[in-house]
């Protein structure tokens, strides 16, 4: 598809720099957070599921693929809509979605069952997170007009990588202090889904729907947004960032449990949350550095600190495990937000959720293959030797990045 039919989002013409624009952008950013916090709930309960089901760490991997699947799909086929259908619209789907996902949770939690609500999750994280992360810009964009893109970049990654450390947190403080610990996470969150559900409403819509909408047409993966290089770049360190997460919302938890003898729910839940939160924090610290200098210490991070947590795996050393994630969230964090700051930078406004959409439907395969290949590595392996073997993919994947980076204008 050529560029003339890429349909052109035009915006509302609310009044510039209103306190609603403000007031809109908090109410979406805090809906974003709730979103992404509940779709990692699972993430320290895992490990109950094993011992009251006898999965095996594959089948975790199984299960969190299912999750990943449903992201893909609904970035694929509903991650671009809202370029012309409206944001708010397409945010109050999938957060209807993510409640229908919770109720599931609280039926039953017979596997079959426990397939179905992770899929559903992963279809509306899929259609929220480039639709939040675009309409977070614009809102800032409206309220303060002509500053710069600081306050957006760090509100929606801290949303976006924070609700993800927020929730298994929440889940594991919960599961570890408060009975039923396979229904209660899953009961907050119901309540909190249909808060943030109703906050939206103060949220003003920032594209007006065009009077001839466009034919429908699935997401298409495309560099073709004014610097190839530079959005390959943000692509593949997308995935890099993303397969860190990836292991720390899947499998994480059970190293913790199995391999380094702690089976607390609440500190394998607070572990993700110190993983998650470096990356935030770094996030949040970093916002002076080049483009090229979030990149670079990102890449070295993210290395440093795999190669500390294998270690510590080695060692049967919680405080390395536990240093070496934290360090190689930092890494991952500087490495996402400095992908999504590209990619908006570099995007046209008409196609920007389409853009969003493409960088995080190749984050979300980094999310879920390497985990799922752990999984399947820890058939015939011990924990350890795949993650040691992980962790040299992971660096040749880094160096990769580092390559693409340096033959991007946009990086320098």
């Amino acid at each position: 598809m050529t560029t003339s039919t890429i349909p052109r989002t035009r915006f509302s013409p609310a009044p510039t720099g209103s306190a609603r624009h403000g007031v809109g952008f908090w109410a979406v950013a805090m809906a974003f957070l709730v979103a992404m916090a509940f779709s990692t709930v699972p993430t320290p309960l895992y490990p109950l599921y094993e011992v009251r089901d006898g999965f095996s760490t594959f089948m975790v991997t199984v299960v969190f693929a299912v999750y990943s699947v449903g992201v893909m799909v609904s970035l694929v086929l509903a991650g671009h809509v809202s370029d012309w259908v409206g944001r708010r619209r397409i945010l109050v789907a999938a957060l209807a979605l993510e409640l229908v996902a919770a109720v599931l949770f609280l039926s039953t939690a017979a596997l079959p069952m426990l397939l179905v609500a992770r899929f559903v999750t992963g279809l509306g994280v899929g259609m929220l997170t480039a639709t939040a992360t675009a309409h977070l810009h614009e809102l800032h964009a409206a309220h303060r007009p002509g500053a710069s893109a600081q306050r957006f970049e760090m509100v929606s990654t801290a949303a976006n990588i924070g609700g993800l450390g927020l929730g298994p947190l929440v889940a594991g403080f919960l599961a570890q202090y408060v009975g039923a610990p396979l229904r209660v996470p899953y009961a907050v969150f119901v309540v909190l889904l249909v808060l943030v559900m109703a906050a939206l409403a103060l949220a003003p819509e920032t594209v007006t729907e065009p009077a001839d909408r466009p034919r429908y047409r699935p997401q298409r993966v495309s560099a073709d947004h004014g610097d190839r290089a530079g959005y390959i770049a943000a692509a593949a360190a997308a995935f890099a960032s993303f397969s860190v997460f990836g292991l720390f919302t899947s499998i994480a938890a059970g190293f913790v449990g199995h391999t380094l003898g702690h089976p607390s729910r609440a500190l394998a839940g607070g572990i993700v949350f110190a993983v998650f939160g470096g990356a935030a924090l770094a996030q949040t610290l970093t916002h002076r550095l080049t483009p090229r200098a979030k990149m670079t210490a990102g890449l070295l991070a993210e290395g440093a600190g795999f190669l500390t947590l294998v270690v510590g795996m080695h060692t049967v050393n919680l405080a390395a495990f536990l240093t070496g994630g934290v360090v190689a969230g930092v890494g991952a964090g500087l490495l996402f937000k400095a992908a999504v700051g590209r990619v908006v930078a570099m995007a046209a406004p008409a196609r920007r959720s389409e853009a969003l959409a493409s960088l995080f439907l190749i984050a979300y395969v980094g999310l879920s293959v390497p985990a799922v290949a752990i999984g399947v590595a820890t058939l015939s392996l011990t924990a350890t030797a795949a993650m040691t073997w992980f962790a040299g993919l992971l660096l040749v994947l880094l160096s990769l990045v580092a390559l693409l980076d340096r033959r991007s204008p946009g990086g320098r």
